[in-house]
């Protein structure tokens, strides 16, 4: 058997609001580590977003959310997937304690982040999760494979600032999240084969370096270094570790898609929190999704009560 993931991130633009960045961790038999698990798991899940289509959606966050018209469908396939791995979270801070235990003590340094309670889901129109959850279990079961859950790194907004201060570089603040959940998956595999499929980070294709850097035991060969593909193959004892970067990753491999489904949703949640601790401060006040036009205008809205209670703008507005 190999661990098989995705890794993707959301809010790596704004200005307002927590970076994000999820990865989704499937465990498959060796010979099905170059299949498609779309065409895999063909009989309950789908990459199409047609609304008559009973399988569980699964694809680009962009797409599954686009322009809000459906919330709940993203909502639907993040708690859906989350009980095929058997974990069934009913509340906000049990949700964070499954994907991301270090992420609730941190948030509380954000009075918007504070006293974020939730019941899940939130949406109406998510439907029965469980029967949902256990029709796909079994296809899994079926194709011997299984989905072992999801993993997220929350980034406020001071940590990010200061990160970026320290760096000169956002990229590379993305770069070292993204390979601080790599890790965790590479670790919890064992002596298990590893392959990671990430999302390309903006138009850099040579990583070489950067992942000498993280994994400085490993033996490393670069597979390929192109438009289309940045590919690298990293061994030690028994273990082999892949990892590539691709363009559209999240159009490409399931797994990649799901792990933007989850930055999106804990993204979308964080900002759901910011904007209802803001509009109880500020009457009127229209809700914003934190990336730069609108976060002018939410600021200039917001500037006197921001001023009034003294929020550090380092701890409210990201830089970069």
């Amino acid at each position: 058997m190999a661990i098989l993931a995705g890794i993707d991130e959301a809010g790596y633009g704004p200005m307002l609001g927590p970076l994000l960045v999820s990865g989704a961790v499937f465990r498959v038999p060796d010979a099905k580590l170059n299949h498609c698990l779309w065409e895999t798991l063909a009989e309950t899940c789908t990459k199409s977003c047609n609304k008559h289509d009973k399988r569980l959606t699964i694809t680009d966050s962009k797409k599954l959310f686009h322009q809000r018209s459906n919330p709940a469908a993203l909502e639907r396939t993040a708690l859906v997937m989350l009980a095929v791995a058997g974990h069934r979270p009913d509340t906000w801070h049990r949700l964070l304690d499954v994907i991301a235990p270090n992420a609730g003590a941190q948030g509380k340094e954000y009075p918007w982040y504070r006293e974020s309670t939730l019941t899940l889901p939130r949406c109406d129109g998510v439907g029965d999760i469980t029967t949902k959850a256990n029709a796909i279990v079994r296809d899994c079961n079926n194709q011997h494979i299984a989905f072992l859950g999801a993993s997220c790194e929350v980034m406020y907004e001071g940590e990010f600032n200061r990160l970026v201060a320290q760096t000169q570089n956002k990229a590379t603040v993305l770069l070292n999240l993204v390979f601080r959940i790599a890790e965790r998956i590479r670790h919890s595999a064992g002596e298990k084969r590893v392959r990671i499929q990430v999302d390309r980070l903006g138009g850099r294709v040579h990583y070489r370096e950067a992942i000498l850097l993280s994994w400085p035991e490993f033996a490393l060969q670069v597979v390929e270094e192109s438009p289309d593909r940045s590919a690298y193959r990293l061994k030690k004892g028994g273990q082999i570790f892949e990892i590539a970067f691709t363009p559209r990753g999240d159009d490409r491999f399931l797994p990649v898609a799901l792990a933007s489904i989850y930055s999106k949703y804990m993204r979308e949640s964080y900002m759901h929190f910011f904007n209802t601790h803001w509009s109880k401060k500020i009457e009127g006040l229209r809700p914003t999704a934190g990336y730069y036009t609108d976060a002018q205008r939410w600021l200039d809205d917001a500037a006197s009560a921001i001023a009034e209670i003294g929020i550090d703008r380092k701890m409210l507005v990201r830089e970069r």
